[in-house]
């Protein structure tokens, strides 16, 4: 009888110990996760982006068509982020622009028939600047100027150096030729925002425009130019400067006096500069 109580209680013992060893590990242990229990977690999604946002994506695409979605999301936030407080992400636009493949074809269409408004001539000048390399890795700097009106390619002329004075006496060759315009367009380059440069305009009677930066269609005439120019430069290397400044007067020869355009009814630029209309009606 006493050796039975005796193993009763040396059970009961370590059924105690046992339980509060469970009771201790169970206090102590990390909280299971909602995966290891079996459950399957809330996925978090962000709130939809605006409206303006797929449409302003769109028509970023449509004004860059050889861009990619990273490019287009770098200029989407170099806009927007201050502005509005918005940005993207290039794997946004890469899944927005699959889903409105259609939109980007029909905005571009639109604007490659959109026909721009009539001005007069001298109004506005485009200006920029356009590099060519030659057989030995040098490279050549070149301005051109184009009227908006016109088309007309009023300047385009080999560059000796870099500076905001020599771009100040190519402009005011220009000027005394052709007469001084109210407005003239450029990029944020260095050089034609200088104070040089905007001294040299506010002398002249000229105010200038400035586009914004990242956006090189607000000044898409003139860059449209410079691509001709560089698509005609392409089919031969060139050999020095005395060979670029020949191919450079060509090109403009053949732009302005031979070259229809499509927004000009047909018509060449020196046609239009001049107040040529070669599809009216004659008498007789």
């Amino acid at each position: 009888m006493t050796r039975w109580l005796g193993q009763l209680c040396a059970m009961g013992r370590r059924i105690w110990q046992w339980l509060l060893s469970w009771l201790h590990h169970r206090a102590h242990r990390r909280p299971r996760t909602p995966r290891a229990a079996g459950v399957i977690p809330r996925r978090i999604f962000a709130p939809p982006k605006p409206k303006w946002v797929r449409q302003e994506i769109i028509r970023l695409k449509a004004l860059m068509p050889q861009a990619g979605c990273r490019t287009v999301a770098h200029h989407f936030n170099r806009r927007w982020q201050y502005r509005r407080q918005m940005t993207v992400s290039k794997t946004y636009v890469a899944d927005t622009l699959w889903r409105n493949q259609y939109l980007v074809s029909e905005a571009r269409r639109k604007l490659k028939h959109r026909v721009p408004r009539p001005m007069r001539r001298n109004q506005v000048w485009g200006c920029d600047l356009l590099v060519k390399t030659d057989r030995q890795g040098q490279p050549h700097l070149a301005l051109a100027i184009l009227d908006h009106a016109s088309r007309a390619c009023l300047r385009l002329q080999r560059l000796s150096d870099k500076s905001s004075w020599t771009l100040l006496q190519e402009l005011l060759q220009a000027v005394k030729r052709y007469g001084r315009p109210t407005f003239v367009r450029t990029d944020n380059e260095a050089v034609l925002v200088s104070r040089v440069f905007r001294l040299g305009l506010w002398l002249l009677g000229i105010r200038p425009q400035r586009i914004e930066p990242g956006c090189p269609w607000q000044n898409g005439r003139v860059e449209r130019f410079i691509g001709t120019v560089k698509r005609e430069l392409r089919h031969e290397a060139l050999t020095g400067g005395h060979e670029f400044d020949r191919r450079l007067t060509a090109v403009r020869t053949w732009y302005n006096h031979e070259r229809p355009h499509d927004h000009l009814q047909g018509r060449t630029p020196a046609e239009v500069w001049a107040g040529i209309d070669v599809f009216a009606a004659r008498p007789g």
